[in-house]
């Protein structure tokens, strides 16, 4: 079982939603600030390192928030600044590096195999990082190892506003100590299941029979066994902005019937939206596709705070469709898109209703997982389209 010896950068935003909000008023900087929904029904999103001192992590109930840590400030946060930062840092990072991977709104890996014949690759990240912290004003950390397990476990070691490299033969040394939680993938039950074994640091993991794990946790007991082990063989995937899903349909019969296209768009999205959260996925853009009966095809598209919330998706991509539908012809065609797609979750914190409307949409989600796409609908899609539009998807 080789470790490998790619070098892998893992290049992590430091409290990210945090450090945008200090940008724009530097006045928090130094204090304990909480991001997320500002009333006690409300979920935090993000918290500064002053305020994790109290106690205080994302996911956790506002309420208890405010017991833990009272003189912190609350902000509900703007997904749209986020996002708008977190495309800066890309487009910044693509420019330099040879293969980039966006792992999420505020992490990237960089794939450097190969280049350090040229130059060092610490160097060349160091730079990487002054140039985020110049150029764009927000404080970034980053690992360099072998692999991109191992670069980002160096990461969260080092942060806040930090840099370490951990070379192949450093990386055992490295990794034994730490407690099996830093395991990137190791869950809550996974950890509580380990520990009761008396398994808490990662060099008791890595003493226990590759057979054994299988046992108990079957394939993702194989793949934490060898992410302690410092072996973790997945690329890091280029990053594209065509990465993409989307429908269409196309109707038996050209029409000009206006809502009952939209109806069709809202049953599109909301079937989009699914596999987003199946797939954990956020989208930062959408596009409407319309047909003409001339066959002459057009399109408009938007960038978006990153989403995966139905109610977001649909009222935009009403507006785009009103937007390209410019002609008082025959339609053929009706089509939707949802692209610059990254790893994440709804950060339910940062809307004001949508803490309930996402409840929903978890429940909603279940019922689809067991019994189908088309189990359950809203009900602006239920009255049978068919009738006006014939419509084939």
């Amino acid at each position: 079982m080789e470790i490998g010896d790619k070098h892998i950068i893992h290049m992590d935003q430091d409290a990210f939603f945090v450090s945008v909000e200090i940008l724009k008023d530097p006045k928090l900087a130094g204090r304990p600030v909480i991001i997320g929904g500002t009333s006690d029904r409300g979920v935090v999103a993000s918290c500064s390192y002053e305020a994790r001192k109290f106690g205080v992590h994302s996911a956790m109930p506002s309420r208890m928030a405010r017991q833990l840590c009272p003189h912190a400030t609350f902000i509900k946060g703007s997904m749209e600044d986020y996002s708008k930062y977190s495309q800066q840092i890309t487009e910044l990072l693509q420019e330099r590096v040879p293969v980039l991977e966006k792992a999420s709104i505020d992490e990237h890996y960089i794939d450097m195999t190969g280049m350090d014949r040229f130059f060092g690759c610490m160097k060349f990240a160091h730079e990487l990082r002054q140039a985020v912290l110049k150029q764009i004003g927000l404080p970034i950390s980053y690992g360099l190892s072998v692999n991109k397990t191992v670069s980002k476990m160096v990461t969260n070691e080092c942060k806040p506003n930090g840099e370490q490299q951990v070379e192949k033969t450093a990386v055992r040394p490295f990794l034994n100590p730490l407690s099996i939680k830093k395991i990137p993938g190791l869950g809550d039950s996974t950890f509580v299941k380990l520990s009761e074994m008396g398994v808490r640091k990662i060099h008791t993991l890595t003493e226990i029979p590759q057979e054994l794990m299988f046992k108990i946790l079957g394939r993702n007991g194989l793949s934490l066994w060898q992410k302690a082990h410092g072996v973790d063989h997945s690329p890091v995937i280029p990053y594209r902005e065509q990465k993409s899903i989307g429908k269409q349909t196309t109707f038996d019969s050209d029409s000009m019937d206006i809502a009952g296209m939209k109806l069709i768009l809202t049953d599109m999205i909301t079937k989009l939206a699914f596999e987003l959260r199946q797939k954990e996925k956020l989208t930062a853009c959408i596009t409407v596709t319309i047909r003409y009966a001339n066959f002459e095809t057009v399109t408009q598209q938007a960038k978006i705070p990153y989403t995966s919330l139905d109610r977001t998706l649909i009222a935009k991509a009403k507006e785009l469709f009103d937007k390209v539908y410019t002609k008082r012809m025959l339609l053929r065609l009706v089509g939707v898109k949802l692209s610059h797609l990254v790893n994440g979750y709804e950060q339910i914190g940062l809307y004001g209703p949508s803490e309930k409307i996402y409840n929903l949409y978890q429940h909603m989600d279940k019922m689809r997982a067991r019994y189908g796409i088309d189990a359950i609908k809203l009900a602006a899609v239920i009255p049978p389209v068919v009738h006006h539009l014939n419509a084939k998807r």
